[in-house]
């Protein structure tokens, strides 16, 4: 299917800048790039702007918004602890009244509408690996429980909407991902050990080094996300998207000091509250139900993003 008009909401943010770039590629494609800068940047979407099927709005999916479109992918909502607890109270809306609006313009429109949720649906495991199945070990009162009960209320909404009003929905649970147009001051691990590395800094490392992350590339995940909308009616999700290699947060540390041939040392401080432990995506129904899987291993993702705090660092001089 060619020719469709689509809404992608945090369209400027590190996920959606890259899906309004893929999505660009179907010929006919239309994009509606909504975003308010919060923690997305003009500069992930500059290349996009000369495109005359681009179309950027500044707007808070917190509010109503009347267009019209074919498909609706619902991303808006800072994704890392460090942009979503400065405003935690916003950071719920966004994911809980974002939904509800998004929701409600699918409905009006019968359109199809996709949910960006999070691997932090599960909290801090107690089942490892995470399947689609496993309810999730969430403190309601952490100062992550806006992200994460944010998003798990999202999710409810979503089920919710396709029960009542029999609404096309298509859910994923997003897995730590890492690529080019990271936010530089994000928090994320990935462009954490970086940017550390790229400076000569020590490396910062929470806790021990031994808690685990299974980290995806941005553009196996954007692919996965296409598989998911355009897959089967009934295919609903949820549907965890992301790599299951699993390594500690010292492995990737020590990667990172190697790609970069920094002369970074490592310096450990204290984990932060409620950080999970593991982190690691069983993906059997991705695999059955979409035929996808990541293709881009670690090394070879590291070095792409690598590439790119490169140019950014230097671009600050």
């Amino acid at each position: 299917m060619t020719g469709r008009r689509i809404l992608v909401t945090g369209g400027a943010g590190f996920l959606g800048s890259h899906l309004c770039e893929r999505l660009l590629k179907t010929a006919g494609n239309e994009i509606i790039c909504v975003d308010n800068f919060f923690s997305g940047q003009r500069r992930n979407i500059e290349r996009l702007q000369s495109n005359a099927n681009f179309e950027l709005l500044r707007h808070d999916v917190t509010h109503p918004l009347f267009v019209e479109v074919d498909e609706i992918y619902n991303l808006a909502c800072p994704a890392s602890p460090i942009h979503y607890q400065l405003d935690p109270v916003q950071t719920t809306k966004a994911s809980v009244l974002g939904a509800i609006n998004m929701l409600g313009l699918a409905k009006r429109l019968k359109a199809p509408i996709f949910q960006a949720s999070t691997s932090e649906v599960y909290g801090d495991p107690v089942v490892h690996p995470q399947p689609e199945s496993y309810w999730g070990n969430v403190n309601p009162l952490g100062l992550r429980a806006c992200y994460d009960e944010g998003k798990r209320c999202a999710e409810t909404l979503f089920f919710d909407y396709h029960r009542q009003h029999r609404l096309k929905i298509k859910v994923v649970r997003i897995f730590n991902t890492y690529g080019p147009r990271m936010h530089v001051k994000d928090g994320r691990v990935v462009s954490n050990f970086i940017i550390q590395a790229l400076r000569g800094e020590p490396i910062t490392i929470y806790g021990d080094g031994n808690q685990t992350r299974s980290f995806c590339y941005v553009d196996d995940l954007i692919e996965g996300f296409l598989a998911m909308m355009n897959s089967a009616d009934e295919v609903t999700g949820p549907i965890n998207i992301g790599n299951p290699g699993e390594f500690t947060i010292r492995q990737l540390a020590e990667l990172v000091i190697d790609l970069t041939g920094s002369k970074s040392t490592l310096v450990f401080e204290q984990l932060p509250s409620d950080d999970p432990k593991q982190r690691r995506p069983d993906i059997t129904i991705a695999k059955q139900s979409l035929g996808w899987s990541p293709k881009v291993s670690l090394q070879e993702g590291l070095v792409r993003t690598i590439a790119y705090f490169e140019e950014v660092l230097k671009s600050r001089r």
